[in-house]
């Protein structure tokens, strides 16, 4: 009892100190709580929205084995109506309807600009069922009852400020539906964000199926005192087993959430990712805060082992107050956690995806996982120092305070700390040789951890020689304040190397995927100056497929030399070997080779173009020996077998098309019927010789109609590229922020700390002649040079990192390592403004000391 009251006495007395770590610790469980929270939100309003949309028993389409065989025709797989009729006249059977539903579709107002949400959340056409209006109330106007009536959801219908009687024109696969809003429906569950529009069932079939006999699932109402499971059964029967897919409302809803889950969980344990890199660098931030707090109190704890306290009981005074750290620290990381989710959603909803706080989802296991985080961390962090608090003599109540020198262990935290290190650097040297991606990214997951730990480890050792360097550059033209401000930083090399490790482990992140992300632009954009010839490319960002319709548009487009297309035919391809497998086809035409370069390592390409020949890549040649001349046997998904002869065997040194099988595509028209001749995937087209401007101009005014499809040039493709990567860049800088933040927190709480330690030096210096600016300034210098040595040390280690994930990328066919030097530059400027501002309040502080009393100070 008396150690528990002798803990919290001193932690209440050094609460300002401890505050910082408290925030480290709060941030870290709040990002970890805040991600559970609004992953189970997310979770909850999916589960709630698929189980109220499913029907008691579903018939829909039987999966496909094999993705590779299916054709892209634009139109979703569906059933016959005679799948219709057959549930009717299953047992138990209440009530059967057939359903109308197809997300390859984009719709577009009267000023031709898409209403879908821009979080990728789909656009959806459907009929409008029995079983909508469980889900969907119409608060305006009426259902459609013709084509030339469609009606909206409401949250789409506001975003998009649309009105009863507006024009929409859907943009579907077998052409263009235009009608106006005639009703306005809302949903009465959360919709997480998806556009919906309704149409009668006779005109989405048509529109969607391009037949009036077909749906893409049957919805059957179980009758009075028959269970989903029983109905299943007889629906099974009376249509025959094996025919469809048969789900009861709990499969289906399961079904559903399973698909949306693996993003889900992507999601999640991103973020957890995240959220671990702060811990770990809240960690650094606690253990120094405890370390100086037990150096500091080191005459206090002689004092308490001259009057009897044990070694244990000392100790375990350390660990209580970790305990009470990490106690408040977690429970209030909890609540925080809680706005922080909020905060997402409503973030979310800006964005277009709508998650209510309706169903806001905290489970037990959510403040449990956050409070035992939290505190484990934090008695983790505080252990090394409750045991040097522990190993303190009663004599040291005769002496000053302050921390011991290291001595005989840091020579061989040193000699460990270049052991690994070294280690680190053999992983990453053997990633860069390694023959096969999958073996590579092991030793370099072993690299980068032994090289982090490896620099945490000697980077006190580091810290003088480096200190010393970077002070020449940055201290030393401040005169006597600059070199005061250096002996500061190197009076402690392990607090110093503590403090900037935790700024290493954000800035070595941040510099490594800077490296990767502008070596994958650099590649993409010289394998696209050196393999694509056409001038321009039209296709989607979402994958969708370009409809007969618009790749119509694009051939009538003026000033262009050529246009062609690329589709992909899905195939089971039988080798020589005997060995069969499902294939994608590209069937193109033979203006494609010039659109598209490739080289042959045998045969001609032109060729391959000719009536039932086709090429393979030069990997797929070589596993199952095929050359040229000989045949392969070629069946058609959804049309007939064909003997197609290797006229060609393309080179694989490449990253575009790359394994590629060309046939004609006459060749595919020959072989597929008309309902399964597949879309084409992108357009690709050459100007006339002088005229880009005016065909670029042409090209994406004949597009204008069509939103879903970009017109780029190659500069517009290339920035693109940058775009994306940048986008996905900043995306992770930004959760890598919550990092650096704790890191400068670091900064901050070590500076303070020190200030305080310093108390009677600071008075003595002021009592001689040093100015309160002066004063200030050393402090602000000392945090600036702690700041560029961390960076230094992370920058230098992720440029590593990111060098040796580039040889593994390049495995892939990206092979040009380009160094941001530009960003590599700004981070390091940007460190030393951290470390001025992390300085701006210890700063402060010290300038207002009284000088007499901090002379007396002891």
């Amino acid at each position: 009892m008396t150690v528990l009251k002798a803990s919290l006495r001193n932690f209440l007395a050094h609460k300002g100190r401890m505050a910082l770590s408290a925030v480290a610790v709060v941030l870290s469980v709040a990002f970890v709580c805040g991600t559970l929270v609004f992953t189970d939100t997310m979770t909850t309003t999916f589960d709630k929205l698929f189980a109220s949309t499913s029907a008691d028993v579903t018939v829909s389409p039987k999966k496909p084995k094999d993705d590779k065989a299916q054709q892209e025709t634009g139109r979703p797989p569906s059933v016959p109506e005679s799948a219709l009729a057959g549930a009717r006249t299953a047992e138990g059977a209440k009530s059967v309807e057939g359903m109308v539903s197809s997300e390859k579709v984009t719709v577009v107002d009267g000023d031709d600009k898409n209403i879908g949400s821009t979080t990728g959340a789909p656009t959806i056409a459907s009929n409008w069922t029995t079983g909508d209006r469980t889900t969907m109330k119409i608060t305006s106007g009426h259902a459609p009852r013709g084509a030339s009536d469609v009606m909206v959801d409401a949250d789409t219908a506001k975003k998009r400020k649309l009105k009863l009687g507006d024009e929409l024109r859907t943009i579907t696969a077998t052409g263009d539906i235009e009608a106006r809003i005639s009703g306005i429906a809302t949903f009465q569950v959360t919709n997480p964000g998806a556009a919906i529009v309704y149409f009668d069932t006779r005109t989405a079939q048509r529109e969607l199926l391009g037949a009036t006999d077909a749906y893409t699932g049957v919805a059957v109402t179980a009758g009075s005192g028959v269970t989903h499971a029983e109905l299943k059964k007889n629906v099974t029967e009376a249509l025959g087993a094996g025919t469809y897919t048969y789900q009861t409302k709990k499969e289906a809803a399961d079904s559903s959430r399973e698909q949306i889950g693996s993003f889900l969980d992507v999601l999640k344990y991103a973020l957890l990712g995240f959220a671990g890199i702060a811990l770990l660098v809240g960690i650094f931030l606690i253990v120094n805060t405890f370390s100086m707090l037990v150096a500091q109190r080191t005459r206090e704890i002689g004092l308490m082992r001259a009057i009897g306290s044990s070694r244990r009981q000392v100790n375990r005074s350390v660990m209580i107050e970790a305990l009470l750290l990490g106690v408040a620290g977690s429970v209030v990381g909890v609540g925080a956690g809680v706005g922080l989710a909020i905060g997402l959603m409503e973030l979310m909803g800006a964005l277009g995806m709508n998650l209510s706080t309706s169903e806001l989802t905290l489970a037990w296991t959510t403040p449990v996982a956050g409070l035992v985080l939290g505190i484990l961390v934090t008695l983790l962090a505080a252990y090394l120092p409750a045991r040097r608090a522990g190993r303190v003599s009663p004599m040291a109540a005769l002496r000053d305070a302050g921390t011991p020198a290291d001595g005989k262990a840091g020579t061989v935290r040193g000699v460990l700390g270049l052991l690994l290190t070294a280690g680190g650097g053999a992983g990453l040297y053997a990633a860069t040789q390694a023959e096969k991606a999958s073996d590579g990214s092991v030793w370099l997951a072993a690299g980068v951890v032994l090289t982090l730990v490896g620099f945490v480890v000697v980077g006190p050792l580091l810290a003088g020689g480096l200190v010393r360097v970077l002070s020449v550059v940055t201290l030393r033209p401040f005169g006597r304040v600059g070199r005061l401000a250096e002996r500061n930083a190197l009076r402690n090399p392990r607090r110093t190397g503590a403090t900037a490790a935790a700024l290493m482990i954000g800035l070595a992140l941040v510099a490594s995927l800077s490296v990767v992300g502008s070596s994958m632009v650099a590649s993409a954009t010289e394998e696209l100056d050196r393999s694509v010839g056409a001038d321009f490319i039209v296709q989607s960002n979402n994958g969708q497929p370009v409809t007969a319709a618009a790749e119509k548009r694009a051939r009538k487009s003026e000033r262009l030399k050529t246009v062609t297309t690329y589709k992909m035919v899905g195939a089971r391809v039988t080798a020589p070997d005997g060995s069969t497998a499902a294939e994608h086809l590209a069937a193109t035409e033979p203006a494609y080779m010039d659109a598209l370069r490739r080289e042959t390592t045998s045969g001609d390409l032109a060729a391959a173009y000719g009536k039932d020949s086709m090429s393979v890549g030069a990997e797929y040649a070589n596993k199952h020996g095929v050359e040229v001349g000989d045949t392969l046997e070629v069946a058609f998904s959804g049309g007939r077998e064909a003997e197609l002869k290797v006229a060609a065997i393309t080179s694989d040194d490449t990253n575009v098309d790359k394994g590629a099988k060309y046939i004609h595509v006459d060749t595919a028209r020959r072989y597929l019927p008309a309902d399964q001749f597949p879309l084409s995937w992108m357009v690709l087209a050459t100007a006339d010789e002088g005229h880009e401007k005016a065909a670029y101009a042409a090209l994406k005014k004949q597009m204008k109609p069509y939103p879903q499809y970009q017109v780029r040039d190659q500069a517009d493709y290339k920035e693109t590229l940058q775009e994306q990567v940048g986008q996905m860049l900043n995306m992770v800088y930004g959760l890598l922020a919550l990092a650096i933040i704790v890191a400068v927190l670091g900064v901050v709480n070590t500076l303070a700390l020190s200030v305080v330690e310093r108390t009677r030096e600071i008075g003595l210096m002021r009592a001689i002649g040093l100015s309160r600016r002066q004063l200030r300034r050393m402090i602000r210098l000392e945090s600036v040079v702690i700041a560029l040595f961390g960076a230094l040390l992370g920058l230098g280690l992720g440029m590593c990192w990111g060098a040796a994930a580039q040889k593994l990328l390049a495995l892939e066919g990206l092979g040009v390592l380009e160094i941001p030097w530009q960003t590599i530059g700004a981070v390091f400027v940007g460190s030393a403004l951290v470390g001025l501002v992390a300085a701006l309040a210890p700063a402060f502080r010290a300038g207002r000391m009284n000088v007499l009393n901090a002379i007396a100070t002891e």
